[in-house]
């Protein structure tokens, strides 16, 4: 018997419709795989919470996410609820929970299924990458920093040591030894994304990934520059296998590859540390669809997908990894059929129809 407990975090606006969601197809995991047990605590936490208690993120909830064998977190924050100095509530929630759990590296899938409406819909060498992002430091080491100069100067400093360049490297490198490689020819390969041409903190960065590169002979490494890759995961994504890149870059191409595959409602993620992981889909909280039954959940049960995964890495657990494989199985089948989606894909069904058509669909 495999047993884990994780810590749910509804948040805001759609994310307790999504977080619902997927607990319907998380209950049909554990009834399939009867050696898997999930002990599932929900907490408050975000916008609603702070504007309702006057706390982002509680300490007994923080607490409890360091605890836990991972998080599942679904959207937090809200336009209107402001803290005093008129910044929302969401960057320093999940700064803070990064900062607290020491979750490093970000790992964004850009993964284009059959079936899905999309700019790239009809690409023949397919598309399936992933991006995976320093969580710490560069351009948002300066969360909560930087300075002011009277009404005429404002400044933030980019932040690349050693240590930071090197583990996200390093996880960069243990994906791509896992992954059959890029769509073009299966070959394994990491790409740096950085600007080494212009700025020294990126020629630094650069310079840490080759000397990171150097302990995976087995796998292939090369680099471009963000302006470039920018234009190349549009043209000839299928040359690509495992981007490496620096916080804010890795911010702003994540969304871009979520774009080429059908929009943020698919796109997962995991944020891990070297002990704890925190998985969230990576589209906000849509405060203008709230409570109307129609967000897409695939992105929270993706994320809920990589969560099982990562466990069954960690644990070397075979009841994890196969129903992650389960779940990742369920929803293409879902996709392709074209029957059930929701209607930012095209369709009419509910966030609730969408969810239990991906359970039924899950075989242990």
């Amino acid at each position: 018997m495999s047993a884990y407990r994780i810590v749910l975090l509804p948040g805001d606006g759609i994310g307790p419709e999504t977080m619902s969601a997927t607990r319907l197809v998380l209950d049909r995991v554990v009834s399939r795989f009867p050696e898997l047990r999930l002990d599932l605590k929900s907490h408050e936490a975000g916008a609603s919470h702070y504007r309702d208690f006057g706390e982002v993120l509680p300490d007994h909830v923080l607490t409890d996410c360091l605890s836990a064998d991972a998080v599942l977190l679904s959207a937090i924050g809200l336009p209107d609820v402001r803290l005093p100095d008129g910044t929302e509530v969401q960057p320093q929630m999940m700064v803070g929970l990064r900062r607290a759990m020491q979750l490093h590296s970000a790992v964004r899938p850009v993964k284009l299924y059959p079936g899905v409406p999309c700019p790239l819909r009809d690409y023949g060498p397919g598309i399936d990458l992933v991006i995976v992002r320093e969580n710490l430091e560069g351009m948002f080491a300066s969360f909560g920093g930087g300075s002011m100069v009277g009404d005429e100067v404002a400044t933030d400093t980019i932040v690349i040591t050693r240590e930071g360049t090197s583990r996200v490297v390093d996880v960069a490198f243990q994906i791509a030894r896992r992954r059959n490689g890029r769509p073009a020819d299966g070959k394994r390969l990491v790409t740096c994304v950085d600007k080494a041409n212009v700025f020294r903190s990126m020629a630094f960065f650069r310079k840490v990934f080759c000397d990171v590169a150097k302990s995976f002979p087995e796998i292939e490494h090369d680099e471009v520059y963000v302006d470039a890759m920018s234009l190349l995961m549009v043209q000839r994504p299928q040359d690509f296998d495992v981007l490496v890149m620096e916080n804010q870059f890795g911010d702003i191409l994540s969304d871009l590859g979520a774009a080429l595959v059908g929009g943020l409602g698919l796109a997962p993620s995991a944020e891990i540390g070297n002990e704890r992981a925190l998985f969230q889909p990576s589209h906000g909280t849509a405060p203008q669809i709230a409570g109307q039954n129609v967000a897409n959940p695939i992105a929270t049960i993706l994320s809920a997908k990589m969560m099982l995964e990562w466990l069954g890495d960690r644990h070397d657990d075979t009841n994890c990894r196969r129903a992650a494989a389960a779940i990742e199985s369920a929803v293409a089948a879902l996709l392709e059929q074209g029957a059930t989606l929701t209607p930012d894909l095209g369709g009419k069904a509910s966030t609730t129809d969408v969810a239990r058509a991906i359970a039924e669909l899950i075989v242990g």
